[in-house]
């Protein structure tokens, strides 16, 4: 059974950076577009950074120019590096990855969600 485990949120001032990574583990044959959402409080869930399997991104407004994301293949992982956080960015980050468990089969993935909270 294939699950995504995230990691990397926590506490930073505004100002501040955090690295969130999301790691696909399972049988998996190969990875399609890898993304991360966000969901503050109160709000719909939010498309915030994606990155397709030939590497091309792209990025909210809210957050371009501030955030980049990256993969690495070899260790089915998604990265979203934050740079410049503000109070608007506090929330709960999800990564979403389409997982390819054989040449054919595909199923779209959520991770478990971690705390991204900017404050003073």
């Amino acid at each position: 059974q294939v699950q995504l485990v995230e990691s990397g949120g926590g506490l930073v001032q505004p100002g501040g950076s955090l690295r969130l990574s999301c790691t696909a583990t399972g049988s998996i044959f190969r990875i399609g577009y890898m993304d991360w959402y966000r969901q503050a409080t109160g709000n719909e869930r939010e498309l915030v950074a994606v990155i397709t399997s030939g590497g091309a991104t792209d990025y909210a407004d809210s957050v371009k120019g501030r955030s980049t994301i990256s993969r690495d293949n070899a260790k089915n992982s998604a990265y979203l590096q934050m740079n410049s956080l503000k109070p608007e960015d506090t929330a709960v980050y999800y990564c979403k990855f389409a997982v390819f468990t054989d040449a054919s089969r595909l199923v779209e993935l959520w991770g478990q969600g971690t705390l991204v909270t900017v404050s003073s």
